[in-house]
């Protein structure tokens, strides 16, 4: 990779409009309300673009690259059949519960339907996964730097930390709502070439089927039947009910940092909207994401990049940087640089405006100092992030550890959103469901999948792939932790009708959309995604 001085001019225009943008908002950050949920004022295809956009960190764009460089066209399975469902969800049965209700977290949700307790155990586990997961981006930040400036590892960590950590504390949740916006047009502009001269490379579809490692890479559904069709090493039951339904609706429904954007909407309408919105353009990313890395494991140029002597295998990590730097002239280089940057510090900004948030509400003013002015909240989030930022340079390291970011991340949601979303699944739609159950059931689903997870580590188990055992982690985590809460909730006392209306599906008031224009209802948006996506997955079989 050789930027050229036209390339690291875009790339500092791109930091420079970041920044300014925090400097701009930092005046409107007058409140706790308006610096951790954008004084719930947001138009909702602003949030919409921001739902995704906060998806579109390393997770997305550099992690999706690598998988796919490692896994094949298997991986569109991220995509349609576990975002899709899971996000049509969301907008029509989730945000009304967490809109309506004016909550200010998930774990703020789970008091109200459980108890304190649940709360806390939740917002503890949060907290450590977005420390976790904001390593992951500032570690891709890092590499590449490295590759841009020849940096030490550590020298790029905390520089790319350094910038998020200033528009941030700046401009709070309203800062990064609108980079976010910004950063989903530049990968946009960044990526597509991308595909398009890498298509160009390999001689189009055609050539891209030849070259592919083995013909497992090129499906998405045929080869999904038994675990030795595919190369990730998983069969049908895994994939669906791991992938498509654990961990993805674990994600989408109970993650704070995507359903924060959905919070900050101006109204009700605007908030169900938010992630049917985000649906429409990550349906076909795709194209802009996991081809980039099938022709990154084809393309012999690019294959030889990846190769790392040291360690005798591929660093698929390195599929999208040596993509850029191999196909992509000056200029385009710059703006393809930008975007991965803008990817990286929105997926890192999301992480920290989500922990400064369940710190300052969920455990500090509830634990540690309860009763003070909301001047004194404000100044606990915005120190909050900056400690946010700092442990992130910290947790950058652990990724050194893996060759894949997604094989990680998926193990991290295995570990903390998949036994959530029993405890979620149970107190919507089961009004019989008791208060301890959720603690406890919670807690069980958590241990449980770190028992899985020291056998497999421990080789007393064994998957043909870390990311088969991470589905299988999941499985086990959302499995216990339903039982548990069953279990549980008929040795203990339920709660009173009266305390849940609002938090139990079939006690809640519905929304309604009769008076909207039909291309704003929720219910119809989302069966025309399902219904395109649907098509998707039967051109790609």
């Amino acid at each position: 990779m050789h930027p050229q001085f036209v390339d690291y001019t875009i790339i500092a225009i791109y930091f420079v409009f970041v920044l300014g943008i925090g400097f701009a908002l930092r005046g409107r950050m007058k409140t706790s309300e308006d610096f951790f949920l954008s004084g719930r004022s947001i138009p909702g295809w602003i949030t919409g673009l921001a739902f995704m956009s906060a998806n579109l960190g390393a997770l997305e764009v550099m992690g999706h690259a690598a998988n796919a460089a490692k896994y094949g066209m298997f991986v569109n399975h991220f995509y349609w059949l576990a975002a899709m469902p899971a996000m049509c969800f969301v907008g029509v049965f989730m945000m009304p519960f967490y809109y309506g209700s004016k909550v200010r977290s998930v774990p703020e949700f789970l008091k109200r339907r459980y108890d304190e307790k649940t709360r806390t155990l939740n917002a503890l586990s949060f907290a450590v996964m977005t420390l976790l997961v904001s390593g992951v981006d500032l570690y891709a930040m890092a590499i590449l730097f490295q590759r841009l400036l020849n940096w030490p590892f550590w020298t790029s960590v905390v520089a790319s930390a350094l910038v998020v950590a200033i528009y941030i504390y700046l401009g709070g949740l309203t800062s990064s709502i609108y980079n976010e916006v910004l950063q989903f047009f530049l990968i946009v502009f960044g990526f597509l070439p991308l595909a398009i001269l890498g298509l160009k490379a390999v001689g189009g579809f055609a050539g891209l089927q030849a070259k592919l490692p083995n013909a497992g890479y090129a499906h998405t559904w045929a080869n999904i039947w038994r675990a030795d069709m595919n190369p990730m090493g998983i069969n049908w039951f895994g994939t669906i009910f791991g992938l498509g339904f654990v961990l993805s609706f674990g994600y989408w429904c109970t993650d704070f940092l995507v359903i924060q954007r959905g919070l900050a909407a101006k109204d009700m309408p605007a908030a169900q909207r938010t992630p049917l919105i985000a649906a429409v353009p990550k349906m076909f990313f795709p194209l802009m994401v996991i081809l980039p890395g099938l022709v990154a494991i084809s393309y012999e140029p690019v294959r030889q990049l990846l190769w790392d002597p040291a360690k005798s295998q591929y660093n698929y990590n390195q599929a999208l940087p040596a993509m850029l730097g191999s196909l992509y002239p000056s200029g385009l280089l710059g703006i393809g640089l930008t975007a991965l940057l803008a990817s990286f510090m929105s997926g890192m900004a999301g992480n920290v405006t989500a922990f400064n948030t369940v710190w300052t509400f969920d455990i500090y003013q509830t634990h540690i100092n309860p009763g003070k002015p909301d001047r004194h909240y404000l100044m606990m989030g915005k120190l909050a992030t900056v400690f946010a930022v700092a442990a992130g340079i910290l947790t950058a390291f652990i990724v050194l550890q893996f060759n894949n970011l997604m094989d990680y991340l998926q193990l991290l949601f295995a570990f903390f959103n998949a036994p959530l979303f029993g405890t979620f699944l149970l107190g919507m739609f089961w009004k019989r469901t008791s208060a301890h159950s959720g603690f406890w059931g919670l807690l069980s689903g958590i241990f449980a999948g770190a028992v899985h997870y020291a056998l497999y580590h421990y080789k007393m188990i064994t998957y043909p792939s870390d990311m088969a055992a991470n589905f299988y982690q999941a499985i086990v985590a959302f499995v216990v932790c339903f039982v548990v809460t069953i279990v549980v909730t008929f040795f203990t006392e339920p709660r009173k009708e009266a305390e849940l209306v609002g938090l139990v599906y079939s006690l809640t008031p519905k929304p309604r959309n009769q008076d909207l224009p039909w291309y704003e209802r929720p219910g119809i948006l989302a069966v025309g995604i399902l219904g395109l996506c649907v098509v998707l997955n039967i051109i790609f079989w």
